[in-house]
């Protein structure tokens, strides 16, 4: 595959197939972004995990201690005090039938989808839509809840959700560029931390293969998995 000039010159910055601690891995990361935007923070896992088994399926939910730098788009289905309650607490919109019919006409410009149980009646109909998303409200991730005005102020203030894919990969964005590099270190230590408590009790071997982080525009830093979990 063909890179380009300046991720070329970023990869010779570092050796590439060398594992890192988090705090080197994110100074290396941090000073190979230099584009014109903030650029995200991603990490990726390798998990020895096998999704299609529902014994090692891994998901969950953690509150990042540095928030995410992005602005979290969050939809609410509740009904009469508990949607007040939703649009109070910074909800983007707050529907019951009139929400369900603009996300099943493929309206769905939102992060997180959140319901109270009462409403899951309506919700539950949009499993095919929301769900390759990994938007469809969750009682284990407190996407289905009677607190709305809690859970739409963990989304806004950085709660990030994560599922391991097909392929055994997590993904996810963990910050922005313009962070500090303590700043990032602490959310690459909070997700990580969350995933290894999130270990399927059926899982055999090596459960963290692989963690890379990497900004937008940047080359991906290989993290030393002994040691990374704190």
């Amino acid at each position: 595959m063909k890179i380009g000039k300046r991720l070329k010159k970023s990869y010779e910055s570092f050796e590439v197939n060398k594992l890192f601690s988090i705090e080197e891995a994110v100074k290396i990361v941090k000073s190979n972004s230099n584009t014109k935007f903030d650029e995200t923070i991603d990490i990726s896992m390798n998990l020895g995990v096998d999704p299609r088994q529902s014994d090692q399926a891994v998901r969950g939910m953690v509150a990042l201690p540095s928030g995410t730098g992005k602005n979290v788009k969050v939809a609410v289905f509740a009904k009469n005090e508990k949607a007040k309650e939703a649009s109070d607490a910074g909800a983007d919109i707050v529907g019951e039938n009139d929400l369900a019919e603009k996300m099943e006409a493929g309206d769905i410009k939102f992060d997180r989808v959140i319901a109270t149980p009462d409403m899951m009646g309506v919700v539950g109909k949009l499993g095919k839509v929301l769900g390759p998303k990994g938007l469809m409200p969750n009682p284990k991730l407190g996407t289905v809840t009677m607190d709305v005005a809690k859970a739409v102020k963990a989304a806004k203030s950085g709660e990030v959700q994560f599922r391991v894919e097909k392929s055994g990969i997590i993904h996810a964005g963990i910050g922005k560029s313009s962070f500090s590099e303590d700043a990032i270190a602490d959310n690459v230590k909070a997700f990580i931390k969350a995933v290894n408590v999130s270990k399927p009790s059926g899982t055999k071997g090596v459960y963290m293969k692989k963690i890379t982080i990497s900004s937008t525009m940047g080359p991906g830093v290989k993290i030393d998995t002994v040691g990374a979990v704190v």
